[in-house]
């Protein structure tokens, strides 16, 4: 996918058109324990955004991709329930990732970092909601600028935010680390404390790794109201002069619970 300094991210190309070039992977298994330490040092730069307390016992990191159907499924039908329960109760910090597949995982991203840390979560909940309008569309990137558009943005603001260079090498640089360092093998994958789970997981699998590490004498906190609604999305930074090309990755055919990713050869 090429970037210009007159165009923004061409979104109307197939994403299962791109390959991932030139990625070695390390396969990790489920149930597998990588270093905590590297894990929580994300690579290319790029900041977390955490959502939870900074003394949680617990720290479950999500490497997700907007495109990802399984992603999808457990950001619309276990997330909510898994935050009320884990992440607004103290036990849990919360770190979602991007894990960018291909050239709308990439805008989707690009457009949540530019809505600022209190839209973050907002803006990927909305792509992720309303998958099946934008991702399978023929004009993708009409969609995803119509959906933008009511979250806040303008043309110019969305064209800003999607020509962020400096992004986007972040974004990849943190891809090419959770393949090599972490094994990542599919979207999505957790990592709870650095032991591996992988696959669209249900509130009680996740309850099942968590709850024997959240010692007996933990108090919980009240689990805080409802958050209103976000606020639109803030106007992005100016825009980034973008490099000549580049190449991002799409899934292979989707696994049973998780989508893999799997380099070219």
């Amino acid at each position: 996918m090429k970037f210009t300094r007159r165009d923004t991210l061409i979104l109307a190309a197939a994403a299962s058109a791109l390959s991932l070039c030139g990625v070695a992977t390390a396969n990790a298994a489920e149930g597998d324990v990588v270093d905590r330490a590297k894990l929580m040092a994300p690579a290319g730069g790029m900041t977390d955004h955490i959502r939870g307390s900074d003394t949680a016992p617990v720290t479950v990191i999500e490497y997700a991709s907007p495109t990802c159907p399984h992603c999808a499924t457990f950001a619309t039908t276990v997330k909510p329930d898994f935050v009320a329960a884990y992440v607004n109760t103290g036990k849990v910090k919360l770190i979602t990732r991007p894990f960018v597949r291909n050239v709308l995982d990439a805008a989707v991203f690009m457009l949540a970092e530019a809505a600022g840390p209190t839209n973050y979560d907002n803006v990927l909940a909305t792509y992720f909601k309303t998958q099946n309008d934008w991702a399978a569309s023929e004009a993708p990137r009409d969609k995803i600028l119509e959906i933008a558009k009511q979250l806040g943005f303008t043309r110019e603001t969305f064209d800003a935010a999607l020509t962020n260079q400096a992004l986007f090498t972040g974004m990849e640089a943190m891809r090419d680390q959770a393949l090599n360092d972490f094994g990542l093998q599919g979207t999505p994958t957790f990592y709870v404390n650095g032991k591996t789970l992988t696959g669209d997981k249900t509130l009680e699998q996740l309850a099942a790794e968590i709850d024997p590490l959240v010692p007996a004498d933990f108090v919980p906190t009240e689990p805080s109201a409802a958050a209103p609604a976000a606020a639109p999305a803030a106007t992005p930074a100016a825009p980034v002069a973008p490099a000549a090309t580049d190449t991002m990755a799409p899934a292979a055919p989707a696994a049973e619970t998780a989508t893999p990713v799997t380099p070219a050869q």
